[in-house]
């Protein structure tokens, strides 16, 4: 009999694409379309269908690897596992807890991000812990809980984007980024709504658009701020649901009036009729949105700049409303996931706050410890990772490769290189795993079972489709043979089912509470959306098949489809008792602060962290391109994604390359005031003349995160990836002999 296709999700982006896996009779295992799964419906970029690529022996890790001379060789588990438990306990003992740092991924499973921070705070008892997610949609989360009083990517499904009148995408390239989401904006044109695209580039998804703005990247903040000026100077605020629904307008209002058009012309680039056009198009439909993406949320000022454009939504009356609103489209595969159950360093499952007492006192219950032995809130990525070899002796990590993917990227190496022990769990040996005393080979997305929570805050069961090769653990056996060999015997179990069931009650009354959701449910129902407090209904059913809005127990309230929105995506559980329907739409009714309304946060523009000037006279841009993830370490090992996309490059305005004597193919020098990266130019109308971008996902001369600056935004801690002061030069070519 054939092998069954088992139904599961990509292991790369937030879209989480539905997919089926089947092995095949030669070991390998095929990729089928999933037409079931709303988000993708089946369509699937070259990443999802080469994902099985990286299961081959041929790239992946069979063995732990210990250093020896030197040098990473074969050891055995037992050997590997000692060495790392020696390794932090020594670091413990000599140095004390906050010695031993952990740092963690947004590709992690639920299971693994919340058994990780359970284990670097129980186990360790350190407080250094964060994650690679917080380079992702930090900002935008600082901003959503500033304005709503909740961060979920999307408050709406994906599905309703195309019945939108307007949306706005600002510094967002989807077509690339995550290809099968590109519908959705196809169809928003179909059905007759309008496109906005703003990013200094003429991106694919930027070729799709009905307009296109252009601004000197880093003045997003200013752009908005210059469309609220015309809103309120044009009469389109929607009065009646300011007064009703938000607070703060006043102090918004009066912040916006000082950054008038022609203000807003000079520091962006977008001309006044742009701008106009602009607040014409948004305004004019009965729903519109706001998309924003690591564009304007990677800079210095990044949750400022995300309030900005709340600020825009909730005074022309779109939040919460149906087809209309502020959305962030997160990047990494459970980044949503990753940032809700512990292993951010100021977080505790459930979204809750490390330094509230009742979370700790919650949470440490569930755990069964003390609330006082919990330490508090720990250094953010950035500062952890810099922290390396000083403060931060000890590492351990998982799914994270900061030698390419951190700021400063070559200063980050070096803190690595510097520490007294480093152990990485991988699946592939990463430029980061390369440099660890003890390396060891974990299983993957298609090898196990386990949870992430989609941009939509759509929680989903991937699900096992093959075994892993002889010699593979799982990222929870191995926390759970730390554990033991640390001194805590329970409570680190290895079946991930079992460490949801933990999970769920972690969170239980949290913001991200996930009490309500079961694995039956989740292959049920092709996932539930967050929050979902109980299994049982709290009321009959409301006039379109919804429940009605129910008190979460946190004292925020969830809403559900307002009765001219679509109703849940995802069918009804079969049985006698209902179970409460999950919580696809957010702020219909009210918002998650106490009052139910939402908070204008007056901003103002200020510049970038590292302005151009007379030796770095160009601004340096940053993003990703369609054939590779992230910082690569896995799609660079498959042979179809590399042929796309072989190495990095320059891109830069014809101008600029006349002014340095390259043609295309040419190698140029990026050099910032934090080193150098050498790649081909490549030559485009498509990008202003005062900027040039570089994609981040390879290492090598190549590495565009040498040359990015860590300025950290005040409150979210993320880095200004997206902005940076250059000067570009020609590079004499090799002589071929």
């Amino acid at each position: 009999m054939p092998n069954s296709p088992t139904p599961t999700h990509c292991p790369y982006c937030a879209l989480q694409c539905g997919m089926n896996l089947t092995p095949a009779p030669d070991g390998t295992v095929e990729v089928g379309e999933r037409a079931d799964f709303p988000v993708n419906r089946g369509a699937l970029c070259g990443k999802g269908r080469t994902a099985p690529a990286v299961l081959s022996s041929r790239v992946r890790l069979t063995s732990p690897l210990v250093r020896t001379g030197g040098t990473l060789v074969p050891a055995t588990w037992d050997e590997a596992l000692d060495r790392i438990a020696g390794g932090l306990a020594r670091t413990r003992s000599e140095h004390g807890p906050d010695a031993c740092g952990v740092f963690g991924g947004g590709g992690l499973t639920n299971e693994k991000a919340y058994t990780l921070g359970k284990f670097a705070r129980i186990v360790l008892g350190t407080s250094q812990i964060d994650y690679n997610g917080r380079f992702c949609m930090s900002s935008a989360a600082a901003g959503g809980i500033k304005a709503f009083g909740l961060d979920r990517g999307l408050p709406f499904p994906l599905e309703d984007i195309p019945k939108s009148g307007c949306v706005i995408l600002v510094g967002s390239n989807p077509a690339e980024t995550m290809p099968p989401a590109l519908r959705f904006f196809t169809e928003l044109k179909e059905n007759g709504g309008t496109l906005i695209v703003i990013d200094p580039r003429r991106t694919r998804t930027a070729e799709q658009a009905d307009l296109h703005l252009m601004p000197r990247p880093g003045t997003d903040l200013a752009l908005a701020l210059g469309l609220l000026h015309l809103v309120v100077a044009q009469g389109r605020v929607d009065e009646e649901y300011v007064r009703e629904r938000t607070v703060g307008w006043e102090d918004a209002r009066a912040a916006a009036m000082a950054h008038w058009p022609e203000y807003v012309e000079r520091i962006t680039g977008v001309p006044v009729p742009q701008l106009r056009e602009t607040v014409r198009l948004f305004c004019e439909p009965e729903s519109a949105m706001v998309l924003t993406a690591r564009g304007p949320e990677q800079q210095s000022k990044g949750t400022d700049t995300v309030s900005a454009w709340i600020n825009l939504c909730l005074a022309t009356g779109r939040a919460g409303r149906p087809y209309s609103g502020y959305g962030c489209l997160t990047g990494q595969g459970n980044g949503q996931g990753g940032r809700e159950h512990g292993q951010k360093a100021d977080q505790l499952p459930g979204y809750r706050k490390l330094d509230d007492p009742a979370a700790r006192a919650h949470v440490a219950e569930v755990w069964g410890v003390d609330p006082d032995t919990l330490p508090g809130p720990g250094r953010s990525a950035y500062e952890l990772l810099d922290a390396l070899g000083t403060d931060i002796r000890s590492l351990l990590l998982m799914g994270s490769n900061p030698v390419v993917s951190a700021p400063r990227a070559a200063h980050i190496e070096e803190r690595i290189k510097s520490l007294d022990f480093l152990a990485v769990c991988d699946v592939v040996l990463s430029e980061t795993a390369a440099l660890a005393d003890v390396v060891l080979p974990v299983t993957q997305w298609a090898e196990e079972t386990g949870t992430t929570t989609n941009l939509e805050g759509r929680v989903l069961l991937r699900r096992k489709a093959i075994s892993p090769p002889d010699g593979i653990r799982s990222d929870l056996e191995v926390l759970h043979e730390l554990a033991d060999r640390l001194g805590v015997e329970k409570g680190f179990p290895t079946d991930p089912e079992e460490v949801f069931e933990e999970l769920r009650r972690a969170s239980a009354g949290g913001p991200a509470d996930y009490s309500g959701i079961t694995y039956r449910r989740l292959a049920e129902e092709n996932g539930v959306f967050w929050p979902c407090p109980t299994e049982d209904t709290a009321s009959e059913p409301g006039p379109t098949g919804d429940s009605a809005a129910q008190p979460h127990p946190t004292g925020n309230t969830t809403a559900q489809p307002h009765p001219t929105a679509d109703t849940t995506t995802q069918p009804r559980p079969t049985g006698d008792t209902a179970a409460h329907p999950g919580t696809p739409r957010l702020f219909l009714d009210r918002f998650a602060h106490p009052d139910g309304r939402a908070r204008f946060v007056p901003v103002s523009h200020r510049a970038v962290a590292e302005e151009p000037d007379a030796e770095y006279p160009v601004l340096l841009t940053t993003g990703r391109v369609v054939a590779q993830y992230q910082s690569g370490a896995q799609t660079r090992r498959v042979d179809e994604l590399n042929a796309a996309a072989p190495g990095p490059f320059v891109e830069l305005h014809p101008r600029l390359a006349e002014r340095l004597g390259a043609a295309e193919g040419d190698p140029v020098a990026v050099v910032s005031r934090r080193g150098r990266a050498v790649a081909p130019a490549r030559i485009t109308l498509g990008i202003r003349p005062d900027t040039v971008f570089m994609p981040f996902h390879w290492y090598g001369e190549g590495r565009a995160n040498t040359l990015t600056n860590p300025a950290l935004d005040p409150t979210s801690r993320m880095p200004e990836f997206k902005a940076c002061a250059v000067r570009v030069e020609a590079v004499e070519r090799q002589d071929a002999g």
